[in-house]
């Protein structure tokens, strides 16, 4: 499956874009409203003119009309067609490039197994659910054999928990029919669990393009460490491995236990969102509780962030306006600190 390499790319909001997707590789676009993720998707498939060039396996492909480039194209509102049962919207497309009928069955059958949607052959869109739409279009979209899938915010109908199990589940898909994919999402979480990379883009521009754990743990510019949340990275000085699938981490002055799978862990991230602060000592066990003290106020437009000393350690946290007005908090007053468990991030070693 082919390697995808833009050079000094244009269109409206991009300018002189370069990126080299790796074959069978699956990129999440990650960015604002408008910040130029679907005009990227469009260039690569060739939906629209551009300045620049695009090369699919180091083939220029700029002159190559949309429906040669073997690209397919998943979009936001999927695009099903109504009068077309399940298997005859998977199999428009091998029908239109003239496939041979027993190719054509074999195809729609491997795919709709892939998928877990064999029973559903003869329903109608209007008879699915949301993920069973997605999983039809996605089939559709691959059933041409082809080499390069492109998503567009495919889950973004979803409620979290269907979002979840679908992204795995495509991920799993396309790794093992080995497509190299662009998979444009909004959930900065979703792409983490999904994409080999991510790429940060804003006002056009790629401000970051790496790993999910680099891009948490060594993000390169301010845009990129305000668009994941300024996370608070604490070094590990000890690790215990308390029982299956539960670490404790020792950083400073803080023992922190997280769910753990894997090898000695170098760095945490907390977001400064999923730090609970309280002026009263909250109920409940004391895992993962600490007293602290504000240091600094950092008011912003609806939230409002605070610099919280825990022994030696410091934690930025973030609360909305309303919530510390009513708390009536200042610096120097003591507080409760609560990291959520389930949303540390862990980077090994």
């Amino acid at each position: 499956m082919p390697q995808i390499e833009l050079k000094n790319v244009s269109k409206y909001i991009l300018k002189n874009i370069n990126l080299t997707i790796e074959d069978k590789e699956l990129l999440a676009l990650v960015g604002p409203n408008g910040s130029g993720k679907s005009t990227l998707l469009n260039i690569i498939s060739g939906l629209i003119d551009y300045e620049g060039e695009v090369f699919f396996d180091g083939k220029k492909m700029d002159t190559i009309p949309a429906h040669k480039r073997g690209v397919g194209y998943l979009f936001q509102d999927l695009a099903l067609f109504p009068h077309l049962d399940v298997a005859s919207n998977i199999s428009y497309g091998l029908k239109a490039q003239n496939y041979p009928e027993k190719v054509i069955e074999e195809r729609v059958k491997e795919l709709m197994g892939a998928l877990h949607i064999s029973k559903l052959k003869e329903r109608y869109p209007q008879n699915l659910s949301g993920g069973e739409k997605q999983r039809v279009a996605i089939a559709r979209a691959i059933a041409p054999f082809q080499k390069i899938l492109l998503l567009d915010e495919p889950t973004s109908s979803l409620d979290a928990q269907t979002s979840k199990y679908f992204r795995a589940e495509i991920c799993s898909l396309l790794k093992g029919l080995e497509i190299t994919s662009v998979f444009v999402i909004h959930d900065l979480l979703g792409a983490e669990e999904i994409a080999d990379r991510i790429a940060i883009i804003h006002n056009g521009q790629i401000e970051q393009l790496a790993t999910p754990a680099d891009i948490f743990f060594r993000p390169q510019t301010d845009i990129v460490s305000e668009f994941i949340g300024k996370p608070n990275i604490l070094n590990c000085d000890e690790c215990r491995i308390l029982s299956s699938g539960l670490i404790e981490i020792v950083s400073g002055d803080m023992n922190i236990v997280l769910p753990y799978e894997g090898t000695a862990i170098k760095k945490i991230a907390i977001p400064p969102h999923d730090i609970y602060i309280s002026s009263t000592k909250p109920p409940g066990p004391a895992l993962n509780r600490y007293k602290g003290t504000i240091t600094e106020i950092i008011p912003l437009r609806s939230l409002v962030r605070l610099k919280v000393a825990i022994g030696g350690n410091s934690l930025l946290a973030e609360m909305p306006l309303e919530t510390f007005n009513e708390m009536d908090l200042e610096v120097g007053s003591s507080v409760y600190v609560i990291v959520k468990l389930r949303r540390l991030r862990y980077f090994e070693s």
